[in-house]
């Protein structure tokens, strides 16, 4: 299982976001606090927190818990935990493993499950959610973020699109595949929840920006490196891949605030379940 994402996220995907990890997180930060409050983690809980990537949110659920609480943070991707794990060294309440979340062992030992963007690659999401489900105390709870439509998400879809006639041919995606899109529709979550033994499922929109900085050049030659216009581009040679970073500027530079900041819409779904009714 997920054996693709493993070899991606452990290649070219997770060392990207390793050497992006400060932009990533301004990128992420409006979404990042709004799933923050949205989990509401407590002193003294136990929280596992899935595709923890570069540590961000574990980072940040540690100082939520407390000295008397505990996080995990867990993801596949062997660079990003290593980053990870240097960032949190000296917190007492705080470790982070290699794993695979979908089928992990995990003690029955957590109040909160939590993931930002971290759970829609699964290649089988029912059994993932049933691993998962059984990883939860009685009355534990799942909090997670995850993108809504493409369209909804210009940060994704402007770029993609202004770059596809330049890409090598795509064959139509299947939106229920393992990908940053698979859970867009929230009537596919309350099912797959529910099928594993989640009760009130509660999924609500979240409308917000992705602040990506001032720099249009920068801006559109990161799409290649993190998003899916980069798996889209594959291995373009570098003239094909100078005209895709000017069309990506340009349609980028629509979504110029009057600060100057490139700030396009993100459309997300907060989902909020828990293991018993």
């Amino acid at each position: 299982m997920n054996q693709d994402q493993i070899k991606f996220w452990n290649e070219k995907g997770g060392q990207a976001w390793v050497d992006l990890q400060t932009r990533m997180d301004t990128n992420m930060s409006n979404i990042h606090a709004a799933i923050l409050a949205a989990a509401a983690p407590k002193a003294g809980e136990s929280v596992l927190d899935i595709g923890c990537g570069t540590g961000t949110t574990s980072l940040a659920l540690a100082d939520a818990v407390g000295r008397t609480g505990r996080v995990m943070g867990v993801d596949i991707s062997e660079p990003m935990l290593t980053l990870a794990k240097s960032r949190g060294v000296g917190r007492d309440n705080l470790e982070f493993e290699l794993a695979d979340a979908s089928v992990q062992a995990f003690a029955p030992d957590y109040d909160l499950l939590f993931s930002r963007f971290g759970v829609m690659f699964f290649e089988d999401p029912i059994g993932a959610f049933a691993n998962l489900h059984r990883a939860l105390k009685a009355s534990g709870r799942l909090v997670f973020v995850c993108w809504r439509t493409p369209a909804e998400n210009p940060w994704a879809f402007a770029p993609l699109t202004a770059a596809r006639p330049l890409l090598p041919p795509q064959e139509t995606p299947d939106p229920n595949a393992p990908g940053p899109f698979a859970f867009a529709d929230p009537q596919r979550i309350t099912s797959i929840l529910t099928d594993v033994g989640f009760h009130d499922v509660e999924i609500a929109p979240f409308d917000g920006v992705m602040p990506m900085g001032s720099d249009i050049g920068v801006i559109a030659a990161q799409t290649l490196e993190i998003g899916p216009l980069s798996r889209a581009a594959g291995e373009v040679d570098e003239a094909k891949r100078a005209k895709i970073v000017e069309a990506v500027r340009a349609a980028l530079e629509a979504y110029r605030t009057p600060d100057g900041e490139i700030a396009p819409p993100v459309g997300c779904w907060l989902v909020h379940a828990r293991r018993e009714g």
